[in-house]
């Protein structure tokens, strides 16, 4: 019998947002909770996320925007997932933008949003019922 694989996660910074200590404490945090994470970094298209997340056999995908157009780019991922067929994977967004974007996202299949300042263990939670979930866009 074989051991399951650990819940794997693919983090990026989409937009022209550079501020990653947000997304780092996240990826840490998901870490010590057993995720296997792959952090592709910031500036990060969202094609290259998708393709990233299918090519890793992602559990679940979280994003991060401080800079604003979080609810554009998250919108954008959902699209690109439903496009590649591989909308079952769950998007977690993280940062600022307007309350009318942010409903905008949850709307669209977006499965949580988190502003600055939410609890860690809120944040793992999330990814944890994510994949518990099963839901995808």
């Amino acid at each position: 019998m074989t051991a399951a694989r650990p819940l794997r996660v693919v983090l990026a910074k989409v937009g022209l947002d550079g501020h990653d200590v947000g997304v780092n404490l996240v990826a840490r945090a998901l870490r010590d909770s057993g995720f296997e994470v792959v952090y592709l970094g910031k500036r990060v298209p969202n094609d290259a996320i998708v393709a990233t997340a299918i090519a890793e056999d992602a559990d679940v995908i979280g994003v991060s925007c401080l800079s604003g157009g979080l609810g554009y780019f998250s919108t954008g991922l959902v699209g690109k997932l439903r496009e590649r067929d591989a909308a079952d994977i769950p998007v977690i967004a993280g940062g600022i933008d307007e309350p009318d974007e942010i409903s905008r996202m949850l709307d669209a299949g977006v499965y949580r949003y988190f502003g600055p300042g939410s609890a860690t263990e809120d944040v793992v939670a999330a990814f944890v019922a994510a994949v518990q979930d099963g839901r995808g866009a």
